[in-house]
């Protein structure tokens, strides 16, 4: 019976072949991916997926990158194909990419590849310079390694792209930008003023200052504004201003921050003196950013050097001023009164700790997503567009009005971003250590009341950052004890924004406790983000950070975790609630200005005392978040890097993320942090753990073949056994 065999053999053959066949024409038409890195790294987070599929109008993606190029940059190509494609899955009628064929290779290329590099110049997307190591002999190249975003008549550029860490988000915060901003400017009633001051007695010196150019600046900043506003919708409205000599141009310089010059006559008496001013205005419904023309560098022996900006900055400079004024993004409140940290730059009030200089990596990461609006408590009530306040190191004391806004603010279901301090730093002689004197601003009293209490001292831990020494001093490595090191183990994974975080440093932190569960309302959640190690202590008395003079408890019992970090989360009690309200108090009256007239004496209509308020205060308040650290040096740039990409970065702008309603976005971006410490393990795990693959693995697989021989003896045997002839 060999044909039915041969038949039922073929059909199932037959079977097998139709089944890859239809798997494979499946596979055309349907997406599957299966990303097995911890965290899904590989994958495109709901962030992205959620703002792609959006997408309403064509989007398309032009890269610019080198082939053959040397590792690890032959990676990153690979890996931007990659998400490129699944990105174009979630919305393949709108979302769109290309590869240029461009090669950096000097001398004879093709005439393809010499075009594409002159659209990527276009773009302003030019070669850099990669290092590659080919036997054993360290060689240099030129690269391409960019892409540009096109929406619309909108046009994003990421010019250097290196390494695939942060792509995902750097590409999907590009298209959300975009996307807002085209909202942003389709709504504008009236049009961005964009206005050029020129003194035209400039040209007289120009030469002199090396600015042989400056006659033909007009023509090309309208050339640049006319550019910009074909990418805009025609939102620029373009002036030219020629101030005269003879005019207050020291009135005009001081009121729209231009630059003013002013020069001598020459020796010869060809040049007159004379005074100019130059500078290119933004304005927008009484906004202004006033934009630099000129670059002044004073070198030595050289002396002062005068240098036009040139036209790709200027551009640059415009479309930043253009979505700063629109506010494309959400907006972020900032505390700007009671002598809070200055985040939003400016000068300084005259503190060594007020340098606004200290925050700038964070005032840049943080405006990539946030406007940043200032909140001043003393004179204007919070805004309502804001859905969070960050309040940085205030110490000045709050009156109870300026509480009970904060109070109302955080009823109204929105969010506190507190970055505060137990101490202020006080320099009494340059000879001596500072001195930390408590601060009693009154938020103490808001958040004992929300459920957490700063305590007066400082977490040190014997886990913390080691600081390098020089040789010249000993060399090794300084302990900081201020500074500790949290792991995994004392950081909370629960939440989804904190997961991929490893570990990260706290700087100067004082800890923090909880209110006792009876005080505490049950509809609030806290979760602890933050803890330092088992070998932490306290400092609270004849405080003294100085590496060189602290050192560790002898006494265990002082040791024990502390929590540095709390979010609360929940439905909030208002502080205020069963209490007389508090009102705006006036301002007091200078002692210059004349006192107001007295009213004429009438007989009082109604007792004022008796006038009893309601309305217009919520008791209890709808869902809302509290975010507290008790240390501001946790936003200064000796912790948050300018790339963004560290895991202290990561952590704050999360948390910040996280308390606008924006947790996809934090997921996102905290599933890409490259700190990856190895886990902790004892000393007799290690042993086990070596004692395991040098001679656990082997022994493992010498029993498993020893289990198959016996396995198949036994088999064997079986066999043998069924075939047997029987006895006779």
């Amino acid at each position: 019976m060999p044909e039915p065999k041969r038949s039922a053999t073929l059909i199932k053959l037959g079977m097998y072949l139709l089944a890859v066949v239809l798997i494979n024409m499946a596979g055309l038409t349907l997406f599957a991916r299966f990303d097995l890195t911890g965290g899904r790294i590989l994958s495109l987070s709901e962030a992205s997926r959620k703002v792609v599929s959006t997408l309403s109008e064509p989007l398309t993606i032009d890269v610019f990158y080198s082939r053959n190029l040397p590792p690890p940059y032959n990676n990153v190509e690979q890996y931007l194909r990659d998400l490129l494609e699944e990105y174009a899955v979630y919305n393949p009628k709108f979302f769109n990419y290309r590869f240029y064929d461009v090669s950096a290779d000097e001398g004879d290329i093709s005439a393809e590849a010499r075009d594409n590099q002159k659209l990527a110049s276009t773009y302003g997307i030019h070669p850099i310079q990669v290092q590659a190591i080919e036997k054993d002999e360290v060689k240099f190249q030129r690269a391409y390694m960019g892409l540009v975003l096109i929406h619309g008549d909108l046009i994003e550029q990421l010019a250097t792209i290196t390494t695939p860490d942060g792509l995902e988000y750097r590409i999907t915060s590009a298209i959300q930008k975009m996307n807002h901003k085209i909202s942003a400017l389709l709504r504008l009633p009236e049009k961005i003023q964009v206005k050029l001051f020129l003194s035209s007695s400039l040209n007289a010196v120009a030469p002199f200052m090396g600015l042989k150019a400056l006659s033909t600046l007009p023509a090309e900043i309208e050339q640049a504004v006319k550019a910009l506003n074909a990418r805009t919708y025609g939102k620029l409205a373009y002036e030219f201003t020629d101030p005269v000599a003879d005019s207050d141009l020291q009135k005009l310089s001081q009121a729209d921050n231009l630059l003013l010059l002013t020069w001598p006559a020459s020796g010869d008496g060809k040049v007159a003196a004379g005074k100019g001013v130059i500078g290119l205005l933004v304005e927008h419904r009484g906004r202004k950013i006033a934009l630099p023309l000129i670059d002044v560098v004073r070198l030595p022996i050289v002396g002062t050097q005068y240098k036009l900006v040139g036209t790709e900055d200027v551009s640059r400079m415009l479309n930043n001023s253009v979505e700063s004024l629109v506010e494309i993004h959400e907006s972020l409140g900032v505390l700007a009164d009671h002598r809070t940290a200055p985040i939003m730059g400016g000068s300084p009030p005259g503190s060594p700790q007020d340098d606004p200089q200290a925050y700038s990596n964070f005032r840049e990461q943080i405006a990539l997503n946030y406007a940043l609006k200032p909140v001043t408590l003393a004179q204007n009530p919070i805004p309502e567009d804001i859905a969070c306040l960050l309040i940085v190191n205030p110490r000045e004391k709050f009156t109870d009005y300026e509480l009970y806004q904060i109070d109302q603010f955080l009823m109204q279901g929105k969010s506190l971003a507190l970055f505060v301090e137990a101490f202020e730093e006080a320099m009494i002689s340059p000879n001596q250590p500072p001195v930390y004197q408590p601060l009693d601003t009154g938020l103490e009293r808001l958040l004992e009341h929300y459920g957490v209490r700063i305590r007066r001292a400082y977490a040190l831990d014997e886990n913390c950052y080691r600081q390098p020494m020089p040789p010249q001093m000993g060399g090794g490595e300084r302990p900081v004890y201020y500074a500790p090191l949290i792991k995994r183990q004392f950081m909370n994974q629960d939440l989804q924004f904190m997961k991929n975080i490893k570990g990260l440093v706290v700087v100067k932190a004082s800890p923090l406790e909880l209110a006792s569960e009876e005080s505490r309302p049950k509809a609030l959640t806290a979760h602890l983000l933050l803890a330092s190690s088992e070998k932490s202590w306290e400092i609270k008395d004849r405080i003294n950070l100085d590496p060189m003079s602290m050192r560790p408890p002898t006494s265990a019992s002082d040791m024990r975790s502390r929590p540095l970090a709390y979010l609360l989360e929940g439905e909030f009690s208002s502080y205020f609630a069963g209490k007389p309200l508090p009102v705006r108090e006036g301002a007091p009256r200078k002692e210059d200005e004349p006192a107001a007239p007295a009213p004429a004496a009438e007989p009082p209509q109604i007792d004022m005392s008796k006038i009893e308020r309601e309305g217009q205060f919520i008791a209890q308040g709808k869902p809302g978040k509290i975010f507290v650290i008790a240390s501001a040096d946790m936003l200064k740039n000796m912790v948050i890097d300018e790339t963004g990409r560290g895991a202290n970065t990561v952590f704050v702008l999360n948390a910040i993320d996280y308390l606008n309603q924006r947790g996809d976005v934090a997921v996102m971006r905290a599933k890409e942090q490259t700190f990856n410490p190895l886990s902790e393990t004892s000393a007799g795990e290690r042993t086990f753990i070596k004692f395991f693959i040098i001679a656990g693995l082997p022994m493992l697989v010498a029993l498993f073949g020893v289990g198959v021989w016996i396995r198949r003896a036994a088999r064997k045997k079986r066999i043998q056994a069924m075939f047997a002839s029987p006895s006779k």
